[in-house]
């Protein structure tokens, strides 16, 4: 009756390991370290760079405890915050000989002090967060004016090609501010661009003006257009930001709005407050332009001449000179999709764009006027641009679908595909606070963090074993297996952990001795009412189950609701708090009688149950626990 099948205990047994292989990196604590990442996103991090890290602490007579490639960053970690600061310069001096223009992001961290045998399982400790890590905190200031002036000069080369199109004559089309101005020479013409502007431009509106004795249409952005844009803006901003926080490998970076026109950033484990300005100067704008194909651009490449008027130079990744013209053709706001891949022909690494509609509209009108002629995708990163590629246009292309390919390697169409994937900035931003939260500050939350978690768990064991005596036992041992489940199954999904996640954590270990409880009772119910103690303990467990999921699934609704329309600390609570939920009825209802079960199911003719005192309702003495269930 009380007997689990070997395979049972088999389950519970491997699930026991697995949770304590998963739980122990958490034991191991943080090291400080220093992480090597890349100040360009056309500059890789390899196994190359780990070589000369360890080459620069070798000649600088530092000792390390582990140098490794994780991702796209060098780590390599020290037993000291001394040798730490000395590692640092060693690596800076050799790494980035121009402190102007640096190649390399060398930055101080904390890394896990984990084995190499549990790190090669995937055994990592949980992310933790800025107030329990430390770190730095950053709020920054879009400038949405900004935003709108870029907006305005996009709408210009928009209306300058419609009206091209349309064979309207004007005598230009001009920006002033956020304001877009078109020179016309009679009122025939003034209402053909007014009506143009109405019937392709819907976020504008136009109104005839008069300068001097010029005509002019003036359009400006609507007011529903402009709160759509900020908007849009804002949304991009903090895409991008994820998009090249990530690349240089900080774990969890939280990201927020805040306001019509602010972002809260928050990176744990990043000491140095001005190489964390440093991760967030990374962002880039990606445009696409025409390379200047005259003779005197030509001149200009070769350094034969000066650069043309109306362009600009840039170098490419081989460091040769292009001249690319100042019109910008696209930007990251047109491209939704690239992918790296191989040309169906030639089998050369590709990379494959996709265009949003109007990027594939003014794709193909560019293609066919200039077929033959090289286009050039320029980034743009702290105001200095590089061209990342200029592939020769061999077609018109249509339908949002373009193949960049020339002289790539599989790597080089990786590395393009992933800096048009994250995207442009469609504003610039201002850091307007900033603090640092230092690891012993973080140190000290984790420590009464921790007490109050453990402190907790001691208490309600000792309760249930001087109240349910043996059956206490099992639920105490059950309880500290949800508790070990719960850590590993954080550190499993890499899960970040906040002061709220151990509120959390702390609530999870009450809710889930209610189980216990319910068990429990219902064990000594039985028993009042006569039963033998084998069919009691069946019967407490299996009447029990209906009750202890009903309460569980309506807690973990109310979980629920904090997950989806929870913010911040709230969403950081609402995970473990339904994480706790889960593991508590595996373990409370299953584990706990996998261990009453080994003890007593295979006692044939048991006579008594160790549960407590069992009160008989007839109102005779209490019968003690060694005799309950007679």
């Amino acid at each position: 009756m009380n007997r689990y099948p070997v395979w049972k205990y088999a389950i519970l047994l491997i699930t026991l390991l697995i949770a304590t292989l998963y739980t122990l990196p958490n034991f191991f604590g943080e090291a400080p370290a220093v992480q090597v990442s890349s100040a360009k996103a056309t500059i890789k991090v390899d196994t190359a760079v780990l070589q000369r890290v360890e080459q620069a602490l070798q000649a600088a007579g530092i000792q390390s405890d582990m140098v490794t490639l994780d991702g796209s960053s060098v780590r390599a970690r020290f037993d000291t915050p001394d040798t730490q600061l000395k590692a640092k310069d060693a690596i800076q001096k050799a790494l980035v000989p121009d402190p102007s223009d640096p190649p390399y992001i060398v930055a101080l961290n904390l890394v896990s002090r984990s084995p190499a045998w549990l790190t090669s399982l995937h055994a990592q400790p949980m992310y933790l967060g800025l107030d329990l890590r430390g770190g730095v905190h950053f709020m920054l200031q879009v400038d949405m004016q900004a935003a709108l002036t870029k907006r305005a000069e996009s709408f210009a080369g928009d209306i300058r090609t419609a009206l091209r199109d349309k064979n309207i004559r004007h005598g230009g089309v001009s920006r002033d501010g956020q304001a877009i101005e078109i020179r016309v020479r009679d009122e025939a013409t003034q209402t053909a661009a007014r009506n143009l502007i109405a019937d392709q431009f819907p976020d504008l509106q136009a109104a005839d003006a008069r300068e001097g004795a010029d005509l002019q249409v003036r359009a400006t952005i609507r007011p529903e257009a402009t709160r759509r844009l900020q908007e849009q803006a804002l949304k991009q901003n903090m895409v991008t930001l994820h998009n090249r926080i990530n690349e240089l490998g900080v774990a969890e970076p939280v990201i927020q709005q805040q306001g019509l026109d602010r972002i809260v950033v928050q990176l744990p484990g990043v000491q140095d407050t001005a190489k964390a300005k440093d991760i967030l100067g990374r962002t880039a704008t990606l445009e696409v332009r025409m390379v200047d194909e005259s003779t005197e651009g030509r001149a200009a490449e070769s350094g034969r001449g000066p650069v043309p008027f109306g362009t600009e130079r840039y170098l490419d990744r081989n460091g040769q000179p292009i001249i690319v013209k100042k019109q910008v053709v696209l930007t990251g706001e047109n491209l939704t999709d690239a992918q790296p891949g191989f040309d169906s022909q030639t089998q050369e690494p590709t990379v494959n764009l996709t265009l949003d509609a109007k990027g594939s509209r003014i794709f193909r009108d560019i293609t066919r006027e200039n077929v033959g002629k090289r286009m050039a995708i320029v980034l743009f990163e702290k105001g200095k641009g590089e061209v990342v590629t200029a592939p020769v246009i061999r077609t018109e292309i249509g339908g949002g679908r373009v193949q960049i390919s020339g002289r790539m390697t599989t790597t080089e169409a990786n590395d393009t595909a992933l800096l048009l994937r994250a995207g442009s900035l469609a504003a610039p931003m201002e850091i307007i606070e900033e603090f640092t939260i230092g690891p012993s500050l973080g140190a000290d939350n984790i420590k009464r963090g921790i007490n109050s978690v453990v402190w907790g768990l001691v208490a309600i064991a000792a309760f249930m074993c001087v109240y349910y005596a043996l059956f206490g036992v099992f639920s105490s041992v059950a309880l500290a297996v949800n508790v070990l489940m719960l850590v590993a199954i954080l550190s499993m999904l890499q899960a970040t952990l906040t002061l709220p996640g151990i509120a959390a954590m702390a609530l999870a270990i009450g809710v889930a001795i209610d189980s216990n409880v319910l068990i429990n009772e219902r064990i000594r119910e039985e028993l009042r009412a006569g039963a033998s103690p084998q069919a009691a303990i069946y019967a407490g467990y299996e009447r029990a189950w209906a009750t202890i999921l009903d309460s569980n699934v309506t807690t973990l609704i109310a979980g629920l609701a904090l997950l989806t329309f929870g913010s911040g600390p709230v969403r950081g609570f609402a995970v473990v708090h339904c994480l706790g939920i889960l593991t508590s009825m595996f373990s409370a209802v299953f584990f706990s009688r996998g261990l009453v079960n080994l003890w007593y199911g295979r006692q044939k003719k048991l006579k008594s149950v160790s549960i407590g005192q069992v009160w008989r309702p007839d109102g005779d003495a209490a019968v003690a626990a060694p005799d309950a269930g007679k």
